[in-house]
């Protein structure tokens, strides 16, 4: 990136015409867009022909790499039989049932059933709208505020980002708005005090979460909204107990807990579904990103018997469910989904990611044991996070105004890896199709670039 910016090139055109997503303006302005051409398996090539193994698998989705060819088939068969067709006013495809009793199945949501959207944030603020209606039902109407989590990532659109517990997401636009409340992160290494175990962690924990229901007042909070493993906010693993603890709390004050799989879903963490990881039951699910290795934007929420009762009861006059997104249930997305749901099965999804996630780790530990500047290796499945500090022992952090992360992701970029840095948290979530040499491969350049980050600071 940082090469001269050519007139009437792609890069110029960009800069001129394309506001980016979670890019600085100016910064893109001074050194231009990185062109991606094209995809192979788990590697991405620019327009100067470098490749790049793509440890982040784009945005934490793309499951089964950049060209898989069997999904490319399946949305093409789809499109040549049916380019397009909604599911409003009782419409409906045979992919659509079928995507549906899959994923009612594979949650093991038993009884539920599934609506779809196009991303997570959709799904995210779907599940919101029917902890409204299945509190009204039941003739708590009050019943309406959300809680989520510091450190947490939620999605992009106005509820969604309110739910977020993230200061970027919020200080543009004047968020999060009204009803949106936050409680502590169960991040063991930043969250836990002096002397204090896991145990008495998570017991904090859950009475902080009491303490803001009952200040806030039980009989207005509808629901609390967690990942089972913090993505964005820096690949969070809670202690073992925290999610049993915290549904003994929401359970205690009638109040859903709707569960954001949009990261940790299909396979990401070493299970199907990452309440399995951490031993969480939701009352609700929303599912994106794996679903359909994001060949196709598609989303979907999974809900409890007892979610859509309420729906039922609220329409039994005859009123229609008034919500709704044009291509909700596409043929397309659903063709998709169906066929990677189906690799999946095939690759016997959750041994392949234990076994390439074990390894991928081993290779983090074993740097961590040299580097003087890792303070922790953290995550599960093929979901894992190096925190860099300035002292191992004391766990202090570098000053902010360095960048660490920020330089480890530069370095790492010239090695030919795509990483994320999250403040300073490295994150790598690569496709999941990896294999033992992918594996190494990407330890040796994780590696090779924080040896180089460790010179250069010194």
């Amino acid at each position: 990136m940082n090469k001269p910016v050519l007139a009437n090139s792609v890069e110029a055109r960009d800069i001129a015409f394309h506001i980016h997503s979670q890019t600085n303006p100016q910064l893109l302005e001074e050194r231009g867009p990185l062109v991606v051409t094209r995809g192979e398996g788990i590697r991405v090539y620019d327009s100067a022909g470098k490749a790049y193994i793509d440890a982040m698998a784009g945005l934490w989705c793309a499951s089964l790499g950049f060209s898989n060819e069997r999904l490319a088939a399946a949305a093409t068969l789809q499109y040549r039989e049916l380019g397009f067709y909604h599911t409003f006013f009782q419409r409906t495809m045979d992919g659509v049932a079928t995507l549906a009793e899959k994923l009612v199945s594979l949650t093991g949501m038993e009884g539920g059933k599934a609506y779809f959207a196009t991303s997570g944030s959709e799904a995210n603020e779907t599940m919101v709208k029917l902890a409204w209606i299945y509190h009204t039902v039941r003739g708590k109407p009050t019943k309406r505020k959300v809680i989520a989590r510091d450190r947490a990532f939620h999605g992009s659109t106005i509820a969604a980002a309110s739910m977020c517990g993230l200061e970027f997401m919020h200080r543009e636009f004047g968020l999060p708005l009204p009803g949106f409340l936050h409680t502590l992160c169960p991040s063991s290494y930043r969250g836990m005090l002096e002397g204090e175990d896991e145990v008495a962690f998570v017991e904090r924990l859950a009475s902080e979460l009491e303490k803001l229901i009952l200040r806030e007042g039980p009989d207005s909070i509808a629901a609390f909204i967690a990942e089972p493993i913090n993505a964005g906010g820096g690949i969070i693993v809670p202690p073992k107990a925290y999610f049993a603890r915290i549904q003994e709390v929401l359970k205690k004050y009638d109040i859903l807990f709707l569960d954001d799989e949009i990261v940790c879903g299909f396979g990401r963490t070493g299970n199907w579904f990452g309440k399995e990881t951490v031993g969480a039951q939701p009352d609700m699910m929303a599912l994106a990103k794996g679903l359909s290795s994001s060949y196709f934007p598609i989303s979907a929420v999974v809900v409890a018997p007892a979610i859509y009762e309420a729906l039922r009861e609220f329409n039994k006059g005859g009123g229609n469910f008034g919500h709704g997104f044009t291509n909700s249930g596409h043929p397309v997305g659903v063709a998709v989904a169906l066929e990677a749901v189906k690799i999946y099965e095939e690759m016997n999804l959750v041994d392949h990611v234990r076994r390439m996630g074990a390894r991928l780790r081993a290779h983090f530990e074993a740097m961590a044991d040299r580097s003087p500047i890792v303070g922790q290796v953290r995550g599960a499945g093929l979901m894992l996070g190096i925190e860099i500090v300035a002292d191992k022992r004391t766990k202090t952090p570098f000053d902010p105004s360095l960048q660490v992360g920020m330089q480890f992701d530069r370095l790492a970029y010239n090695n030919g890896l795509v990483a994320r840095c999250m403040g300073d948290v490295l994150g790598f979530s690569p496709p999941l199709i990896v294999n033992e040499a992918d594996v190494d491969e990407i330890a040796d350049r994780v590696d090779r670039s924080l040896k180089q980050l460790e010179a250069h600071l010194v």
